[in-house]
Order: structure tokens, then C-alpha cells, then sequence
């Protein structure tokens, strides 16, 4: 290998890392220069998410969607990203692509999302265009449409766990909690941007009348900065393949077998099975029968077995996981009917009134409003990102987490009981100390709890680090947790709108945000663990 110099070396170090060999070894250090490339695929992700819930809504009304679908459109992406999630982390863990383990899938999901965005700006004008018969067009317009909006969701809910993964895979501690800092900076930033884009009149501007509508102009913009910042991302760091190390070093004797977790069958993050109360360790350099690391047969991935590793994680990460799941729950459901809210509680508009009625009209100027309300939302998110780091050795990690629940919850009651437009508006600074808060913490913990573990292993005396069967894999973790999105998104979508419907006013929503993140601020002080 040293004939080979510093690529070599680098993607030795990474193997060495994942498949613990010969014990923990800390990645290089990475420039400002490189997390911040690595950050841009936050910045084109939220800026595709803004223009989403900026236009979406018009354009599935434009369309013709009857509102018995409404709930197939908003739950069929969650319900498929909460099964998938955790066995695309876990697959990814173990991927053997030349190109690394978590670029592939990110390169993937990627490409999916620029293929949502392109069916569902575009659906309608490329349908009207082939089709005259109007019931045809009906149908395949709303067939198109829905497909682009429950692939993009899709795909952009589900990248975030690669990304996270990757930074995890390729930097240093002390690095991750930068890169994590510069994610949610650029996250605030493409937030920002797309919404002021979305709020720009192009109908009257020289390039919507060459692109032909304000769509065609959001897509040319969306796509052009989702290409850019996925390029600049995945050429941000090298990633090392899980076979370079198979070529270079030579095969040992393993350590006796690990005992079993706990539960006596798996661990969490595993996919090995048992035999006679031992796991069957397969690293990437597997001894005993003295085979090569390039003999060793490839990871069997079954549901069933990642499964059980699910529900067998350690106390510390599942109760980490609640917590993510209980301040998401709180999130969307303030963010994803502020618009709205803003429209009928603030300005006491009717969105059920005919479009040329002053009741109608009022209706649209607060959901005008709301959009900024989210723009500043964004602002504020990637500020408090910045100060983030500042703070944090003030009161550490559970006082931003617990801070980030607190203020959010306090908001969004003084919001829910005192509508006012401008306090609203104030108050949407708030909503970013959540965005930024959610973003960064739980991740955060993920890499003390890895930390602290790799630490543990260096320690542990007769074994080396042992074998990748009892070591989870980072995709794993990061999966797990961003599963909590995906199942608040379903708990969101499934019951607010019977929570409405029963109270008669949508202001009930964000009573219910408020209530949710004061309990989340009770469980993230009494349950979650912190590492010293």
C-alpha cells in the first residue's frame, strides 16, 4: 500500500474504520472547504422542498385531483420511505460499488428527485400537449402528477440518511460536528432561497415568457441547482470502497467469537445470524478457516433479521429515537398547515368561497403571508445554526435540545392563542430554532454514541474491535432515525385532518404542536442520554 501513497492510504484508513480491524482510526481532518461541498446537497434538497410547498398544492387543484386522493398523495411516500429506510441504511453499510458505499444510493435518490420535480412541474403542460381527447388527459395529467410528487418526496425524505451516513463515514469527530453545523446552515439557506423564488411573479417577467409558465421557470431553476449542488457534493470527499481492503491486507487469525447482545440473538444494526450462542462474525478479514478477505462470502441481507435488530437497540438510541419522532410530530404539524392557518385564523379568510369573492381573496393574502412567515423560518434556522456552535459549550447538547423544544412550543401557544400578524411573523423566528435544533442535535448524539463506542472497542481487552456482525453500521443509525420523519409525516397526515374536521377550526392544529413539544421538552431532559 505505500507504494500506492496518500489515495492509497486513504482508502485504507476508511476500510480499517468501518470493519474494525485493528481498531478504531480517526479520519483525517477536513477543510472548511470540503464540509461545506459536502453541505450543498442540503442547500439544493431544501431549496426543491421550498418550491414543492410553495407550488404543489396549486398544481394538484390545477390538475383536477379529487380530494378523495388527497391523503394517498401525502401518506404513499412516508408509509414507503418509514419500510424502506432502514434496509437501504443497512444494504448501504455493506455496499461493495468501487465508487463507495453511500454515493451510489445518494447519486440514486438524486437523480429520483430530479425526475419527480421534472413529472410534476411538468405533467400537465407535456399531457395537454400529446393528448385532445379531455378525459384521457384528465386521467394521465393526475396520474402524472401524483407519480412526480410521491417520487420526490419520496426521494428527498429517504436522502437525508445517506448524506448523514457518508459524512459520518469520511470525517473526524470533531468533524462531523462541523459538517452537521454546515448542514443545517446551508438547509436555512436553500429553504430561504426557494421561497423568495417561489414568491417572484414570473408570469410578467421576460423569462417566464420564454420558458412559457412560472412552472417551467421554478423547474429550470430547480434543476439546474439540484445538478450543481448533488455534482459539488459528491465530489466533495473521497469515499474508500469496502473492497479496496481486501487487496491489501493479508489474512489473520480472528478473535475468539463476541458473545451475543444482550437479547441472545442480535444486535442492533446486525443482519448475522446465530449459531450456538455465539453471532458469526464476518468482517471484511475473517479468520479461523485462515481465508483471505476476498473469499468471504457477501453479506445476506433478509427483512426479517433486520427486523429483530431494529427492535433489539440499545435503551440510549431508541429512546433517542422517540424523541426525534415526538419534536418532528410537533414540527410538521405547525408547518405544514401554517399557510393555511395564516389564511383563515390571522386574516380570517374562506378558502371555500368563490375564487372572485373578497373572503377568497383576504384567504390568499395570508397564505402569501405564511410564505414568508417560512422564509423567515429559514433565516432564522441557518442563524441559529451559526450560534449553534458557540452555544453549545455553554449548555451543551441537552440544553440546545431541550432549549429547541422549549421555545418551539412556547411559540407556537402564544401563535395558537394570541393570532396576530405580526407576532406570527416574530414568532416564525422560533420555528427555525426548531428546524436548526432537529436538524443537528439527535445527529449529533449519533456520533458521541459512536464515539464513545469506538472507544469502548479500543479499550475492550481480548478482542480487536471485533467483528462487523456486533458493530452497527452508521447507515443503520442514521436510518433508524430519520424513519421518525417518515412516521410523523404519517401520524400527521393521518390524523390532523380528523383533528380539524372534529374541532371545526384548524387553530387546533397548532395547539396540538405546542402541546406535542412541551412533552418532547420533558422526555429529550428526563429520557435522552448525553455523553460527558
Amino acid at each position: 500500500m505505500g507504494s500506492n501513497g496518500g489515495q492509497a492510504g486513504t482508502h485504507t484508513y476508511q476500510s480499517l474504520l468501518e470493519d474494525g480491524l485493528f481498531g478504531f482510526v480517526e479520519p483525517p481532518r477536513r477543510s472548511t472547504g470540503r464540509l461545506v461541498m459536502h453541505s450543498l446537497a442540503m442547500f439544493g434538497r431544501e431549496f426543491c422542498y421550498a418550491v414543492e410547498a410553495a407550488y404543489v398544492t396549486p398544481v394538484l387543484l390545477s390538475v383536477g385531483l379529487p380530494k378523495s386522493l388527497y391523503s394517498v398523495v401525502w401518506l404513499l411516500s412516508p408509509i414507503l420511505g418509514f419500510l424502506l429506510q432502514p434496509a437501504v441504511g443497512s444494504a448501504s453499510d455493506h455496499c461493495r460499488s468501487r465508487w463507495g458505499r453511500r454515493r451510489p444510493y445518494i447519486l440514486s435518490l438524486a437523480i429520483m428527485m430530479l425526475l419527480g420535480l421534472a413529472l410534476y412541474l411538468n405533467g400537465d403542460a407535456v399531457v395537454s400537449a400529446l393528448i385532445v381527447n379531455p378525459r384521457r388527459k384528465l386521467v394521465w395529467a393526475i396520474s402524472i402528477t401524483m407519480t412526480g410528487v410521491v417520487l420526490f418526496d419520496f426521494a428527498a425524505d429517504f436522502i437525508d440518511g445517506p448524506i448523514k451516513a457518508y459524512l459520518f463515514d469520511v470525517c473526524s469527530h470533531r468533524d462531523k460536528e462541523r459538517g452537521l453545523h454546515f448542514h443545517a446552515l446551508f438547509t436555512g439557506f436553500g429553504g430561504a432561497l426557494g421561497y423568495l423564488l417561489g414568491a417572484i411573479d414570473w408570469a410578467h417577467l421576460e423569462l417566464g415568457r420564454v420558458l412559457g409558465t412560472e412552472l417551467q421557470v421554478m423547474f429550470f431553476f430547480s434543476a439546474l441547482m439540484l445538478t450543481f449542488c448533488f455534482i459539488i457534493h459528491l465530489c466533495s470527499i473521497p469515499e474508500a470502497p469496502l473492497r479496496d481492503i481486501a487487496k491489501d491486507i493479508p489474512p489473520q487469525q480472528t478473535p475468539q467469537d463476541p458473545p451475543l447482545s444482550s437479547d441472545g440473538m442480535y444486535e442492533y444494526g446486525s443482519i448475522k445470524k446465530v449459531k450456538n450462542g455465539y453471532v458469526n462474525p464476518e468482517p471484511a478479514m475473517q479468520g479461523g478457516k485462515n481465508k483471505s478477505p476476498a473469499e468471504q462470502p457477501q453479506r445476506v441481507m433478509t427483512m426479517k433479521a433486520l427486523l429483530r435488530a431494529l427492535v433489539s437497540m440499545p435503551p440510549h438510541y431508541r429512546c433517542l429515537c422517540i424523541s426525534h419522532f415526538i419534536g418532528w410530530t410537533a414540527f410538521l404539524s405547525n408547518m405544514l398547515f401554517f399557510t393555511d392557518f395564516m389564511g383563515q385564523i390571522v386574516y380570517h379568510g374562506d378558502p371555500y368561497s368563490p375564487h372572485n369573492s373578497t373572503e377568497f381573496l383576504i384567504y390568499e393574502r395570508g397564505v402569501e403571508v405564511g410564505c414568508w412567515g417560512l422564509c423567515i423560518n429559514s433565516v432564522s434556522s441557518s442563524v441559529y445554526s451559526y450560534f449553534q456552535k458557540a452555544l453549545v459549550s455553554y449548555i451543551g447538547l441537552k440544553g440546545l435540545y431541550f432549549m429547541g423544544y422549549l421555545l418551539f412550543g412556547l411559540g407556537t401557544g402564544l401563535v395558537g392563542l394570541f393570532p396576530n400578524v405580526y407576532s406570527t411573523l416574530v414568532l416564525c423566528t422560533v420555528f427555525g430554532v426548531m428546524s436548526s435544533t432537529l436538524y443537528t442535535v439527535p445527529f449529533n448524539l449519533i456520533t458521541e454514541y459512536h464515539h464513545e463506542e469506538e472507544k469502548e472497542r479500543q479499550q475492550a481487552r481480548g478482542w480487536s474491535s471485533g467483528s462487523s456482525s456486533t458493530e452497527r453500521g452508521k447507515g443503520v443509525d442514521c436510518a433508524a432515525l430519520t424513519c421518525m420523519v417518515q412516521l410523523a409525516q404519517i401520524l400527521v397526515g393521518g390524523g390532523l385532518g380528523f383533528l380539524i374536521n372534529i374541532a371545526g377550526s384548524v387553530v387546533v392544529v397548532v395547539i396540538v404542536a405546542s402541546a406535542v413539544a412541551l412533552t418532547g421538552c420533558c422526555f429529550v431532559a428526563l429520557f435522552v442520554r448525553y455523553v460527558d
